[in-house]
């Protein structure tokens, strides 16, 4: 799982993270993300081919903690790469997906722009 630095405002000024999700299996022939996310239909979250065994799909999300598992070839797994994991009710795990306030990064980064800026004027 890879997350990128995109952030979009939608309307009622709600933010939302764009994550993107890799996954490398060399002979599958469909990827899917079911999760919480999106009422564990993997139907509508097709992965990506990046041909060469890799998938990828970007997600939209709002700040928050979701759980998730890939469902490769039509079975279901946990995403191999996710840093997190939970027990689910069926004895296996689920991924956890975190996503974080976008106001949270951007004081950070603004934070550091200003330190960058008093670096370069020594």
């Amino acid at each position: 799982m890879k997350k990128n630095q995109t952030a979009n405002i939608i309307g009622g000024g709600s933010t939302v993270r764009t994550v993107r999700v890799d996954f490398v299996h060399q002979t599958a022939t469909q990827v899917c993300i079911g999760g919480t996310f999106n009422d564990w239909r993997p139907t509508v979250t097709p992965m990506v081919p990046l041909g060469h065994g890799h998938w990828s799909k970007a997600l939209a999300l709002p700040p928050g903690v979701y759980e998730y598992r890939l469902v490769v070839d039509g079975v279901w797994m946990p995403d191999p790469r996710a840093i997190d994991t939970v027990p689910n009710p069926f004895g296996g795990v689920n991924s956890v997906l975190k996503t974080e306030e976008m106001r949270e990064l951007t004081l950070w980064a603004a934070a550091l722009k200003k330190t960058s800026r008093m670096l370069l004027c020594l």
